[in-house]
């Protein structure tokens, strides 16, 4: 750890050289001792060293739009005829394990206002699991603290993807069947990749220009999954397109690592710790059960219930050998209801909370 406010004196362009540079070092490291999604969760331990040292410099807008279309067009691919089919199968199976992880970090949500550990609408809006950039930028709009949210939805994050990637790394080395090699640089597809990026950019920019929280990777996610469904679409993405894709995701997540915001929440960190840790447990439980219930192997469990970001969980689901369909499945079905009843359910639990609090 450097001396505090020594990036914040340098020029920009140092700083992205600092955490070009951090970022390739730790990059190289995880993927030498065959971390799954090294070429995310690197960027982001860089981002994080940064941005806790003052460093000044975020992802700009553009690219990072970009970077949420090339996500929904990547999440897209993963969603096939037997995703639906396993939805329909099993829909309520799959309704009664995501409104079971969303009561339980609602609950949390509560107990932590309770405590008085941060504001109720923050503590809410933070505890809901998942879409954690689309949780801070609503938060933000319902008059939520939105430097605490983004500490708490980016620690959780944190947390589950580093968590994910140790018992993919686990799995991964006790399993039987050895991991397919992508190769950097493949021959492409002619026309499928212009197509995929024209279309990744047209979902971006209307995406951005309806306002929508998280609308570039939403509705990218939303008209490629449709169209890669009805066979309109074949969605080509290369290694070198996905590793930019994941380095500008694992950026813009760890940079929100502030030296403010943790000094703003370190006295409750211990509490957020333990929030975080009862919600990978509870959603851990649930894993377990479905692999007592359905039979699935134990790894695409927990990463199908993951409570962390649907766009980690798709980078690590994709390094191992899980059953895909069912993770994405699970976390796509997850991610939709969030953003669709999240602002009235967090405005609901946050003014009862705050009733409740002023009553006591």
């Amino acid at each position: 750890m450097v001396p505090p406010g020594v990036l914040a004196r340098l020029q920009p362009a140092l700083q992205w050289l600092v955490l070009a540079t951090i970022s390739i070092i730790l990059v190289a490291l995880l993927y030498a001792i065959g971390i799954p999604a090294a070429f995310f969760l690197g960027p982001m331990a860089g981002g994080v060293i940064v941005g806790v040292n003052g460093g000044t410099v975020r992802v700009p807008s553009v690219p990072y739009i970009g970077a949420q279309a090339i996500m929904g067009c990547f999440i897209a691919s993963g969603i096939s005829p037997a995703i639906l089919q396993t939805f329909l199968e099993d829909w309520p199976l799959f309704l009664g394990v995501v409104f079971s992880i969303l009561a339980a970090s609602s609950a949390l949500g509560w107990i932590m206002s309770r405590w008085q550990v941060m504001p109720a609408s923050t503590s809410v809006w933070g505890s809901w699991p998942g879409a954690a950039s689309a949780m801070v930028i609503m938060a933000a709009e319902f008059g939520a603290d939105a430097r605490l949210v983004a500490f708490m939805q980016y620690f959780r994050v944190v947390c589950v993807a580093s968590l994910a990637s140790i018992i993919s790394l686990f799995w991964q080395r006790h399993g039987t069947t050895p991991l397919p090699v992508m190769p950097w640089f493949p021959p492409l597809e002619w026309p499928a990749f212009p197509e995929t990026l024209l279309f990744a950019f047209a979902c971006a920019t209307a995406g951005r220009l309806s306002r929508i929280p998280s609308g570039p990777m939403l509705l990218t996610l939303v008209a490629a999954s449709s169209l890669h469904l009805s066979g309109l679409l074949e969605i080509e993405l290369p290694k070198w397109l996905l590793t930019a894709t994941y380095t500008l995701i694992g950026w813009n997540v760890g940079l929100h690592f502030t030296a403010a915001i943790l000094a703003h929440a370190i006295r409750a960190l211990p509490k957020v710790f333990l929030s975080v840790s009862a919600l990978i447990a509870f959603a851990g439980g649930i894993a377990y059960l479905l692999t007592k219930i359905l039979g699935i192997d134990p790894l695409t469990a927990y990463l199908a219930t993951s409570p962390g970001g649907m766009d980690s969980v798709a980078i690590i689901a994709a390094s191992t050998n899980v059953d895909l369909p069912f993770v994405m499945a699970l976390q796509t079905i997850r991610f939709l209801i969030i953003v669709m009843i999240g602002p009235p359910v967090a405005k609901f639990l946050a003014r009862h909370v705050e009733a409740a609090t002023r009553g006591a």
